[in-house]
C-alpha cells in the first residue's frame, strides 16, 4: 500500500515562525441553544494550535459549522466555537466577518502572541462550497502558509480545502490530518488477523464502496442497523415494515453469494427488537430473523448480540461504522451499546471507529477513551477507506507544485 502520508508534509516541517498561517480546522460541532454539546473535534484540533503559537505564527482559524442557507442564519455562528477555544487555550479569540485586505493586514500585523483570528462560518459566503478562486485569492493575499488539519472536510473540494492550497507555495496538514491517515491506513496495510469490519446504519447504498475495497482484506463483515433487513430481504426473510432498499437487494444477493465462495464470513441478524411504530414505548423480541408483517426492526436483539460481541471478541483488528439500531432511544440501545462494550473489552485488537453515527454511540457508552482511534471525519474516512482521493488532501501533495 502508499504510504498515506507520501509527498504530504505535516505542519512541523515548515517553517512558520512570524509568518501568516491559514489554518483549516474541522469545528463542525454540534450545538444546541448556543451549547456545545460534544467538543471532540476542537480538542481533537488543539495539538496543531498550540504548535503554531509556541512557533509565533500569527495564525487564522478557519471552519465551517453546518448547512446554513444564508449568512443571516445566525445558530451557524462560530461564536461558541471561539468562545470554548478561549478557555482551553486561555488566549483571545478574534471572530471576524470580514475578510478583506484592508481589514485583515492591519489586524494581523497587531496580533499579540495570545491572540489569533477566527473567520466567521466560512459557509456564510457561497464562494466557500463553490471553489470558488476569487474567494481563495482574498486569503492568500495575505497568508504565506496554509495547513489542512480539518479531516472531515478533506473529502470536499472547497474554496478553504483545494482553491487556496491549489495558491499556496507553502503548505502541509496538522497533527490531527496526520494521525487520522497514520491510523486508518492501519486497516489497508497488512492489518492483523482475523479483520473484522461492522457496518451499520440505514442505508446499503452509502456502505458499497467501503465493502468492495474491503472484501479481500477483511475475515468477517457484522451488518447491523437497517442495512440487515434489505439483506434478509435478498435472502426471502420476511422483514415486515422494516426499512429496506428495493434496489440494493440484488446487490445483497450477489455479495452473500460472494462472502460465500470466498470462504469469509458474513454474519446477519438472527433475531430483532422490534415495535408496531416508531413512537411504540412496547419493544418486543422476535425468536428468529423473521419479522411479522405490522412490525418494523429497530435494533438487533440478544441472541445476535451475543453472535456479534463473539466476532468482536475474536478479532485483531476492528472498524466500526454505522450503529446497530436507534440508539438515540433507550429502548433500542441494547445493540449499538452491547457491541461498543465488546469493542472496549478487546484490549489485544486495534479497534478503530469511522466517526459520525458511530462516534456518538462510543461517547453515549463511555468507551471513546478505551479504543485505539476515533476518526473525526465520517464520510472522509469511509472514502479513504474506499480508495477515493479526498481532494483537500491530494492538493497537498509536493507533485502538485508548478
Amino acid at each position: 500500500m502508499i504510504n498515506p502520508m507520501s509527498q504530504i508534509k505535516c505542519i512541523d516541517e515548515l517553517e512558520i515562525t512570524n509568518q501568516t498561517l491559514f489554518l483549516r480546522l474541522d469545528l463542525n460541532v454540534p450545538i444546541k441553544n448556543g451549547v456545545i454539546t460534544d467538543d471532540t473535534r476542537i480538542t481533537e484540533s488543539l495539538p496543531t494550535i498550540k504548535y503554531a503559537l509556541e512557533n509565533r505564527a500569527k495564525i487564522i482559524l478557519a471552519s465551517h459549522l453546518g448547512r446554513p442557507k444564508t449568512s443571516e442564519d445566525k445558530e451557524y455562528s462560530l461564536l461558541p466555537v471561539g468562545q470554548k477555544i478561549a478557555e482551553l487555550l486561555n488566549i483571545e479569540v478574534i471572530l471576524t466577518e470580514d475578510y478583506s485586505s484592508d481589514f485583515m493586514k492591519p489586524t494581523l500585523s497587531g496580533l499579540t502572541k495570545n491572540q489569533v483570528i477566527l473567520f466567521e462560518n466560512l459557509r456564510f459566503n457561497p464562494g466557500e462550497t463553490k471553489n470558488d478562486d476569487d474567494l481563495a485569492k482574498v486569503w492568500a493575499d495575505y497568508c504565506q502558509v496554509y495547513v489542512n488539519d480539518a479531516f472531515g472536510a478533506s473529502h470536499r473540494a472547497h474554496a478553504s480545502t483545494h482553491a487556496l492550497p491549489k495558491m499556496m507555495k507553502q503548505k502541509a496538514c496538522g497533527f490531527l490530518i496526520k494521525k487520522e491517515l497514520d491510523m486508518l491506513g492501519l486497516l489497508l496495510d497488512h492489518p492483523k488477523t482475523p479483520y473484522l469490519a461492522i457496518l451499520g446504519g440505514a442505508k446499503v447504498s452509502d456502505k458499497i464502496k467501503v465493502i468492495e475495497n474491503l472484501i479481500d482484506r477483511v475475515d468477517t463483515i457484522i451488518i447491523g442497523g437497517a442495512m440487515g433487513y434489505t439483506f434478509l430481504k435478498a435472502q426471502n426473510i420476511p422483514v415486515g415494515k422494516s426499512l429496506v432498499e428495493p434496489l440494493q437487494v440484488g446487490y445483497a444477493r450477489e455479495l452473500i453469494a460472494r462472502f460465500e465462495s470466498r470462504n469469509k464470513n458474513l454474519l446477519l441478524p438472527v433475531d430483532h427488537v422490534v415495535v408496531s411504530d416508531l413512537n411504540s414505548e412496547d419493544p418486543k423480541v422476535t425468536q428468529g430473523p423473521q419479522i411479522e408483517e405490522n412490525f418494523l426492526g429497530v435494533d438487533i436483539g440478544p441472541k445476535t448480540i451475543n453472535l456479534y460481541k463473539a466476532a468482536v471478541n475474536s478479532a485483531k483488528t476492528v472498524f466500526w461504522n454505522g450503529p446497530m439500531g436507534i440508539f438515540e432511544n433507550p429502548l433500542f440501545s441494547k445493540g449499538t451499546f452491547g457491541v461498543a462494550q465488546a469493542l472496549a473489552n478487546n484490549t489485544e485488537a486495534l479497534r478503530i471507529i469511522g466517526g459520525g453515527d458511530s462516534a456518538a454511540a462510543a461517547n453515549q457508552a463511555g468507551i471513546s477513551d478505551q479504543l485505539n482511534h476515533i476518526s473525526t471525519g465520517g464520510g472522509a474516512s469511509l472514502e479513504f477507506l474506499q480508495g477515493d482521493i479526498l481532494p483537500g488532501l491530494d492538493i497537498l501533495r509536493e507533485k502538485r507544485r508548478s
